[in-house]
């Protein structure tokens, strides 16, 4: 009896993910050197009225600032993020799949980056944020590019989910 075969990787919606991830990570990197290079700790730009504004922080904490003391639990947290999305994304079998796994990877790359080569040092580095929403939190592009990725993946499973039954 033969082996059953190893099912063949797709290589193109694997490239599709890598390639997606590195549009995330240099967006967001130009992006927060541009912030950096141009906004003031805390000055208020208005975007959209109030409802988006450009304001630079540097978040040492996760989401909302929660954790600001363990910096560097969110580095490893970011690259145990990195080694698991890179890992899953060699098994992907949709172009939603690999839009959704290129999103979360370039976001997390990028987050890992801040945490790791950021001041104030290696593995405690700050995010930094600087588009406001409302006042109810301030993000960045990778931010953007996670929620949207892990979005796409709940709906994604939720829907193929519903038409297997």
């Amino acid at each position: 009896m033969k082996p059953a075969a190893k099912p063949a990787r797709n290589t193109r919606l694997i490239m599709g993910v890598a390639v997606l991830a590195i549009v995330v990570v240099l967006a967001d990197q130009l992006s927060k050197a541009w912030a950096v290079a141009n906004l003031s700790t805390g000055e208020v730009i208005p975007v959209i009225g109030d409802v988006i504004t450009f304001q630079l922080t540097y978040n040492p904490g996760a989401a909302f600032s929660i954790g600001e003391g363990f910096t560097w639990v969110f580095a490893i947290i970011a690259a145990v993020a990195v080694v698991g999305i890179a890992w899953y994304s060699l098994r992907v079998s949709s172009v939603v799949q690999a839009i959704a796994l290129g999103l979360l990877l370039g976001g997390a790359i990028t987050h890992l980056g801040d945490r790791l080569f950021r001041e104030p040092g290696f593995a405690r580095g700050h995010v930094v944020d600087f588009i406001n929403y409302g006042n109810f939190f301030i993000g960045n592009i990778a931010d953007i590019a996670l929620v949207v990725g892990a979005t796409t993946i709940a709906l994604y499973v939720a829907l193929t989910a519903k038409n297997a039954d």
